[in-house]
């Protein structure tokens, strides 16, 4: 094999191995662009004349329209509840039993914060051994691969102790 040709593949080999180390992070469901997003447009209601021009509202900055939508207040009255829970600053009474059970053992003030750290460090003890790739790969897939159900077999081991479970497609052949 002539020199320059072995100088060409070696180069080509590098080259690959180095297209490997690239971290792209988890599956990005944010868009990081800078064109528009298409789910910040909200449909609003058809606009309506008022009753009697001469006696409007003051516009208020900051204020709402009368034809804006609350996606929130619709999203928990089509599930069967109280729109108006939403603003309420206090715990309703109906809830209270709830929240009380649910914090029986306390509740840290930086869940969020906490879970996040431990899910980071969890997917950077995950993926420590497969930083080469020759192929992407997907690394939430990767990562997260063993915490994985099958929903056909769930569905069955259901059905083994006697719950009842709504039909499922078909599996995949």
């Amino acid at each position: 094999m002539p020199a320059p040709r072995c100088i060409m593949l070696v180069g080509l080999g590098v080259a690959m191995a180095l297209a490997g180390c690239t971290d792209k992070g988890l599956v990005q469901i944010r868009s990081t662009g800078d064109g528009p997003d298409e789910f910040m447009v909200i449909p609003v209601e058809p606009l309506e004349p008022p009753p009697d021009f001469d006696v409007l509202p003051a516009p208020t900055t900051g204020g709402t329209n009368r034809v804006d939508t609350n996606p929130k207040a619709e999203a928990v009255t089509a599930l069967g509840g109280r729109a108006s829970a939403l603003s309420a600053t206090e715990i309703p009474a109906s809830d209270g039993a709830l929240v009380n059970y649910s914090a029986r053992y306390g509740v840290p003030s930086n869940i969020r914060q906490s879970l996040a750290e431990t899910d980071a460090e969890f997917r950077r003890r995950q993926t420590r051994g497969t930083r080469l790739k020759l192929f992407p790969v997907d690394r939430y897939e990767q990562a997260y691969r063993r915490q994985r159900t099958d929903p056909f077999q769930e569905t069955w081991r259901f059905r083994r102790i006697g719950a009842e479970t709504p039909t499922s497609p078909p599996e995949d052949e």
